[in-house]
């Protein structure tokens, strides 16, 4: 609802205006949220979507979720973990490590 202020000499008066397209309230939709909420209202559980199969292959991967190590396994002896491992000994060396690019070198011997 939006406010719409109009202007008279008495008075101001302030009228709501509803928007959009008006509710059907015979509608079967509007019956079926009439009885959610009464459901809801009861306290009764309201089932939504689409029921879950708890013997299929997805709910037996969510079930070993974090039981169990998912994915390829890392190999300590790459360039890639080889760089890491030496950025974390002189993080915990407490050297300041740059990050980001550098610094363009300036030429100071001006002509």
């Amino acid at each position: 609802m939006s406010k719409v202020k109009t202007n008279n000499k008495a008075k101001n008066e302030v009228k709501f205006i509803k928007r959009g397209r008006p509710v059907n309230p015979n509608s079967a939709r509007q019956a079926k949220l009439k009885l959610q909420a009464e459901l809801k209202a009861q306290g009764v559980e309201i089932k939504r979507g689409r029921p879950v199969d708890m013997n299929s292959e997805r709910q037996a991967r969510l079930a070993l979720k974090g039981k169990v190590a998912l994915g390829r396994k890392v190999d300590p002896n790459s360039d890639r973990q080889k760089r890491l491992a030496a950025r974390q000994a002189k993080i915990d060396a407490g050297v300041v490590i740059k990050r980001g690019r550098p610094k363009m070198q300036k030429d100071t011997n001006d002509k």
